[in-house]
């Protein structure tokens, strides 16, 4: 028994240096498996490390980079249009917003899955170059929607030199760029959408008025005029569909 014991620790001994030197030190992990032809190959804690740093910047990805930010304003200005207050909630414009951004971005995302993440998912190329190629197809449908006046303001501001052009502007300024043409859209949108709805209001008021009604509110009588108006011209059809027609894809 003796024996055993001894020669067990002699073992041990000998063991745990070579395993100290194999395995990395407490606290370390491996940034890099290898780079092979694709290029270089991060570790799985970096790839979840680079995945949640991402998500992080999902929503203002969703804002600034999408045509979610002129939806939403459109749908929020249709309710203050029609005087409805809450209805419909918040959480139904903002859940109306995604997935109609979702339809309008369904190619540019198609091109993104397609050029990027399957390269990268079967290993074909390195983490930056899908990076890069992911950003091309959302550079091509923020440039279609961008006025050239609007380029120019943060180019200007950027101190860009004079040969730049949209294509070739760094995403610093694009962004912005792109940011500020979808706000300007969104509102040329609910003021289209404020007029019809606008008449009615003054034309209630004038009635009222002439009544002697004046303790009355003339919100609380328009409203049913304005909803009658927004269903018999099928308004939903006609603000969702010409919402996504106004995209240039």
């Amino acid at each position: 028994m003796r024996k055993w014991h001894a020669g067990l620790a002699l073992g041990l001994a000998f063991t745990v240096p070579v395993l100290a030197q194999q395995a990395p030190a407490a606290g370390q992990l491996p940034l890099l498996i290898g780079q092979g032809a694709g290029g270089t190959s991060y570790s799985v804690p970096i790839q979840t490390l680079l995945f949640f740093t991402a998500l992080s910047f999902l929503p203002a990805v969703v804002l600034m980079m999408t045509g979610f930010t002129r939806i939403v304003i459109v749908l929020s200005l249709l309710r203050q249009a029609m005087g409805t207050q809450a209805a419909p909630p918040n959480q139904v414009v903002i859940g109306l917003s995604l997935f109609l951004t979702l339809f309008v971005m369904g190619p540019t995302l198609d091109k993104v899955y397609a050029e990027a993440y399957e390269p990268y998912s079967r290993n074909a190329i390195a983490f930056d170059e899908a990076l890069s190629r992911a950003e091309q197809p959302m550079r091509q449908f923020m440039l279609k929607q961008t006025r050239q006046s609007d380029f120019a303001l943060f180019a200007r501001l950027a101190k860009l030199p004079s040969e730049t052009t949209a294509e070739t502007a760094p995403m610093r300024v694009l962004i912005p760029a792109f940011a500020t043409s979808e706000l300007k859209s969104a509102f040329q949108i609910g003021f289209m959408i404020f007029i019809p709805f606008l008449v009615i209001d003054i034309v209630v008021s004038s009635v009222l008025m002439s009544l002697g009604m004046m303790m009355l509110s003339p919100v609380l009588v328009a409203l049913p005029f304005k909803l009658m108006l927004f269903v018999l011209a099928d308004g939903w059809n006609l603000l969702l569909g010409s919402l996504a027609a106004s995209f240039i894809t």
